[in-house]
């Protein structure tokens, strides 16, 4: 009896230690066993360690994918207060008074503690997906009021005594997310989303079509999520697992992707204190857009193969390669496979001391030309303009033309205004090329060549 309350005890201490967000241990690993990498280490090391470099990175990329003005990219980049729909004085006062009596949880700005709470909500519900109409039928008051209540004073609760129903937890997490002081998606995003929703495919001929581009959506979504807050951005994939689940279970549910999405984006993505006539035509935008993040979530919070290989070769300082394990996070990972993990042990990584061996030109070569290659491609994909043209006789001409600019920076914030696709072409692989000879040459001559 002793033996089974000290396993409940110890089950209690392991809920209650609960942290939704990304650490790294200070212990020091078994040196006789494999230290296992994620291929976003160096990922989070860049965000961690060079958060100007990381961000400049993030942005330059999504100016890429999508057309943001000047004043909407300034929101994004926080240099200017959001300007998003919003709505009557009274509205604002009513929602005010509703949020008044906060606690740690509801009402109070997202943190640790308040997600650690509600992940008891999440994972109660995670193990009821097979409930009709989870999500659209409204739990008891009295009962969510009892729930709330408990969550707020930060107790934990075992929600599998039956106390309590699905219903209830269902419509708290709804409520959580409908009084966080900012959407979940945050304000600063709010532009971004809908220039994303209506990203579409070219013809042959280049012209735009009105089928989504889901490629480039799920390359966007991903780089705009790197960009919020960490606690933001753990509730987000709890949330949206939460509901990819549930949809999947939808034969027994009833409840569809799109079906969600509608319960859901007016407490996620919508401005606060906004009604539907307010939004007007974006209302539709905003429930495909949250439908989307939900059937695509198993995807949408990994970096894209390319954030991944500059951040290496940014915080290793090189292109040199540390083992024979760190090759399967090079390029040439096939687009839309799982990421590799690469495995090294402690005697591999890289050390001030230690020689390492470099990329061949010949393979530098090879990288850098089939990325000019699937830019021009891209710039023939476009509508014919005078830009078009204009592109097309650069590369012919110039091929190899640089920038001015530091090749490791590929977004400067001092002239953020000039985001033209040829600046892009040049900041993005031209730079990326002079950055790699700078490394190969610097590293090559020093050093002695690495035998097979």
């Amino acid at each position: 009896m002793a033996a089974e309350n000290d396993l409940q005890n110890n089950h209690k201490l392991d809920r209650r230690g609960t942290k939704c967000s990304m650490f790294i241990s200070q212990e020091q690993p078994n040196t006789s066993q494999p230290v296992i990498f994620d291929p976003d280490f160096f990922v989070e090391k860049l965000r961690h360690e060079h958060p100007q470099v990381f961000a400049d990175l993030i942005l330059g990329n999504i100016t890429r994918l999508i057309d943001l003005p000047g004043d909407e990219f300034a929101q994004l980049t926080g240099e200017c207060e959001p300007r998003v729909p919003s709505s009557t004085g009274f509205l604002r006062s009513f929602n005010f008074l509703k949020r008044k009596d906060k606690g740690v949880v509801f009402g109070a700005p997202l943190t640790e503690e308040g997600i650690a709470q509600i992940y008891q909500l999440i994972e109660y519900l995670s193990k009821n997906l097979h409930m009709e109409g989870l999500f659209r039928v409204p739990g008891h008051s009295l009962r969510q009021a009892a729930l709330r209540e408990i969550l707020n004073a930060g107790s934990e609760i075992d929600l599998e005594t039956g106390d309590f129903h699905p219903n209830d937890a269902a419509s708290l997490l709804k409520a959580y997310l409908g009084e966080l002081p900012e959407p979940l998606l945050t304000h600063r995003h709010y532009h971004a989303h809908l220039k994303i929703g209506e990203l579409t495919r070219f013809d042959d001929k280049g012209d735009k079509t009105n089928v989504p581009d889901k490629k480039r959506q799920i390359e966007a979504f991903q780089l705009l999520f790197m960009l919020l807050p960490p606690a933001n951005r753990s509730l987000l994939k709890l949330l949206l697992d939460l509901l990819y689940h549930t949809a999947r279970n939808q034969h027994i549910n009833k409840m569809s992707a799109i079906n969600l999405a509608t319960m859901f984006a007016p407490h996620i993505i919508w401005p606060k204190n906004v009604t539907a006539s307010d939004l007007q035509e974006n209302i539709d935008k905003l429930n495909n857009g949250i439908a989307f993040l939900i059937r695509h979530s198993q995807k949408l919070f990994k970096a894209p193969a390319y954030i991944k290989e500059y951040a290496r070769l940014y915080v290793t300082g090189s292109k040199a390669l540390q083992s024979k394990d760190d090759l399967t996070l090079c390029p040439g990972t096939k687009e839309g496979s799982d990421d590799p993990v690469a495995v090294v042990t402690p005697a591999s990584l890289p050390s001030p001391s230690v020689k390492t061996c470099t990329i061949s030109s010949s393979e530098t070569q090879n990288y850098t030309e089939t990325a000019l290659r699937e830019l021009y491609q891209q710039v023939h994909s476009l509508p014919e303009s005078a830009k078009k043209k204009k592109l097309i006789r650069q590369f012919e001409r110039q091929p190899l033309l640089t920038p001015s600019a530091d090749a490791r920076t590929p977004f400067s914030r001092k002239h953020w205004r000039s985001r033209s696709l040829g600046a892009i072409i040049k900041r993005k692989v031209l730079g990326s090329q002079i950055l790699i000879e700078k490394e190969n040459s610097r590293l090559q001559s020093p050093l002695p060549s690495c035998p097979n």
